[in-house]
């Protein structure tokens, strides 16, 4: 485990010497700040429009503000998780240095491990831009927290997965642009699966639309904890890691 802690604090080391923490903390705020901004705008005009037509009927603050939000920064989180885990291994293999690490005294999980998890911290870094905005609310209003911290949860379960899947794409280049395509283009794979049952109700149209990434956090965005949806993130996690362990061994036996 000590080695795994080493590898991950030298990871997020990486993001925050370089411009690409910045960029995705910059990038990420200002979005999220101005679907913050439109989503509290609309519930204090709606609150208005409601008074002025004599509804004694409240708003909800979760259904109106933080259930738009953190569904926008779902679908953010999209194009900022392949630029999080192109530079994982591609970056290594570029520079030279991957084989200093394959030949370092250090187990092939825990660099699997280590790598993924410091690019998970870095996720969860950029999630609590929206933490903050959301934190803002409790200041002028008492909006149910549990919603909130199941939906946060989702997301950091989902993009999980998907750094997993990246990780995993970032041992099969060096060049960081192709990861990074490869990445945004499979998990914008996964994103879509679900339409096929817009058009066909068969069994394997139910199957492939179960393997969506956004099927399984709808429950989350809702407020529903339900062991299914938790048991696919972690089992898509596990898959990736175990796919890029695979592929490290394949870059060991090649070098």
């Amino acid at each position: 485990m000590k080695n795994v802690l080493t590898i991950c604090a030298k990871e997020i080391k990486g993001y925050f010497v370089s411009p690409i923490a910045y960029l995705l903390l910059g990038l990420f705020g200002l979005i999220s700040g101005y679907f913050f901004y439109s989503a509290t705008a609309f519930f204090v005009m709606s609150g208005m429009r409601q008074q002025m037509m004599g509804s004694q009927q409240p708003m909800s603050v979760n259904e109106y503000v933080i259930a738009p939000l953190l569904g926008n920064s779902s679908v953010v989180g999209l194009f900022l998780i392949p630029l999080i885990s192109m530079r994982l291994f591609a970056e290594e293999m570029r520079s030279g240095t991957i084989e200093l690490l394959l030949t370092s005294p250090v187990r092939d999980w825990e660099i699997v491990l280590g790598k993924w998890a410091g690019a998970f911290v870095m996720y969860l870094c950029v999630l609590g831009v929206s933490a903050l905005n959301i934190a803002m609310l409790f200041i002028w209003g008492s909006p149910d927290w549990r919603p909130i911290a199941t939906g946060l949860l989702g997301l950091a379960l989902q993009g999980g997965c998907l750094l997993a899947i990246g990780t995993f794409i970032s041992t099969t280049t060096r060049n960081q642009i192709i990861a990074g395509g490869a990445t945004f283009a499979v998990s914008l794979l996964l994103w879509v699966l679900s339409w096929v049952t817009s058009y066909n109700e068969a069994g394997w149209a139910q199957v492939i639309a179960y393997m969506a990434i956004p099927t399984h956090y709808e429950p989350f965005a809702k407020g529903v904890l339900d062991t299914k949806d938790v048991v696919y993130y972690l089992s898509v996690i596990f898959f990736g890691l175990f796919l890029t362990k695979r592929s490290l061994e394949s870059l060991r036996w090649r070098s």
